[in-house]
């Protein structure tokens, strides 16, 4: 099984100029590529509503982001990625609840497990990354995702990966202060947005991910069976990087 990642993130919807933001603080343009993610779940979405995202990644193969620890904060989402199949096989048949399939591949035991696509969408992505002023110039480089969906939706995510529990505050920190540089700090205006940009969504601190977007507006019974799976008060964030 492969050494999963902690990955803590914070969305955000980025303005007309965030990109030359991002080039005044030092970052980097890694990359603009284009891509199709396909999710998968059963009928019931009983990976979602626990908090397990199944993807296939047009190029780059299957993922399976686990929740992390729990107790912290939104609007930072922290998740444990799965990319080896053998061990996304193996956690599929966990949280299902179902006997181990033995040896295969993650496409060998959909049909076994009950799961089918229940999104696929494009998405437009401009990859940045830049160690923030005064850092370490050895500390591991923030990501920063800048995402158009091809049903009209853009959002943004800084990203910071880390391999221990120990180091999630030390990079949640490093979040939050890039957010403030990008003007984001403002929560009041960033959740107007999200309502602005989701009429009937409830305000929320933190805009949602592409993939709850999509639920919403192409599959709303599927997205009502999220928020039911969820307590008052509190969304499904969905996988991003999506």
């Amino acid at each position: 099984m492969d050494q999963a990642l902690i990955e803590v993130e914070r969305k955000f919807i980025p303005g007309p100029g965030t990109e030359e933001q991002l080039q005044e603080l030092g970052g980097i343009l890694e990359h603009q590529v284009t891509f199709r993610d396909s999710y998968y779940d059963t009928p019931e979405l009983s990976l979602m509503r626990a908090d397990y995202w199944l993807r296939q990644r047009e190029g780059s193969g299957w993922e399976l982001k686990c929740p992390g620890t729990a107790g912290v904060s939104k609007p930072h989402q922290e998740y444990v990625e799965l990319t080896a199949e053998p061990g996304i096989v193996a956690q599929l048949c966990e949280v299902l609840g179902a006997e181990a399939l033995g040896a295969g591949g993650v496409a060998a035991v959909l049909g076994p497990l009950g799961l089918r696509e229940v999104a696929s969408f494009v998405t437009k992505r401009s990859a940045w990354k830049l160690v923030l002023p005064g850092a370490d110039e050895e500390e591991r480089p923030l990501r920063v995702d800048l995402d158009t969906a091809d049903f009209g939706y853009t959002v943004g995510e800084i990203e910071a990966l880390v391999h221990q529990k120990a180091e999630v505050p030390a990079a949640l920190e490093k979040i939050r202060s890039l957010s403030s540089m990008l003007g984001e700090g403002d929560r009041q205006f960033c959740a107007f947005l999200s309502f602005i940009i989701h009429p009937g969504v409830p305000v929320q601190e933190t805009p949602p991910a592409k993939l709850m977007v999509y639920l919403q507006r192409f599959r709303p019974q599927d997205y009502q069976c999220l928020l039911r799976g969820h307590s008052p008060g509190e969304k499904p964030q969905g996988d991003e990087r999506s």
